[in-house]
C-alpha cells in the first residue's frame, strides 16, 4: 500500500505518506470508532425510552451494583469528571432517584446511594435493558463476544493514561 494515494479535503488526489501498518492501525480506529458510535446511540435511544439520559442510567446501573459510593469513586467507575457526576446528580437528584450524603468522619467525601424511587426505577428496566444489549451483541456468537471482549481490554489497557505517545 505504501506509496499509495488518498482523496484530500478539496477532492484531490494526494500521495499517501504513511505505512502499511500505520494504514492498518487508522482503519482499525476508524471501525472500532463507528462501532463505538454506533452502539452508544442504540443504547441511548433505548435508555430515553426509561426517560434518562445515557450517564444518569450509568449512575443508577453502578449504584444498583455497587451499592453506596463517594461521587469521587462513581466518577471513576464511569470514567467521567467530578464536575459530570455531580451535574448528573443533580439531575437525578430533582427526579427522586438519588441521594447524597457527607461522610460523618470526612465531611469533604459526598456519599451517592440510590432512593427506593430509583432502586425500583432500576430493578425495572434492568433485565429490558440487559436483553437489548444481548440482542445488539447477538451478531457475534459468544467465543466471538470473549475474544473482542479480552482484545479491547488489551488495547484499553495497552494505552499510556495521562500521556501522549511519541
Amino acid at each position: 500500500m505504501d506509496g499509495g494515494s488518498h482523496t484530500t479535503s478539496d477532492g484531490e488526489r494526494g500521495e499517501r505518506t504513511w505505512s502499511d501498518d500505520e494504514e492498518r492501525a487508522l482503519r482499525l480506529w476508524i471501525a472500532l470508532a463507528r462501532s463505538s458510535a454506533t452502539f452508544t446511540r442504540a443504547v441511548a435511544g433505548r435508555v430515553l425510552d426509561y426517560g434518562l439520559t445515557l450517564p444518569q442510567f450509568g449512575v443508577l446501573e453502578a449504584l444498583h451494583h455497587l451499592g453506596s459510593v463517594p461521587l469521587g469513586e462513581l466518577a471513576d467507575k464511569l470514567l467521567v469528571t467530578g464536575g459530570n457526576v455531580t451535574y448528573v446528580m443533580d439531575r437525578l437528584e430533582e427526579q427522586g432517584l438519588v441521594s447524597r450524603t457527607r461522610c460523618g468522619k470526612d465531611r469533604r467525601v459526598v456519599w451517592a446511594c440510590l432512593t427506593d424511587e430509583g432502586r425500583n426505577l432500576i430493578v425495572e428496566v434492568f433485565p429490558g435493558h440487559t436483553a437489548f444489549v444481548h440482542e445488539l451483541v447477538s451478531v457475534l456468537d459468544p467465543e466471538e463476544q470473549d475474544t473482542l471482549r479480552t482484545l479491547l481490554k488489551k488495547l484499553g489497557k495497552g494505552i499510556p493514561q495521562g500521556r501522549s505517545l511519541p
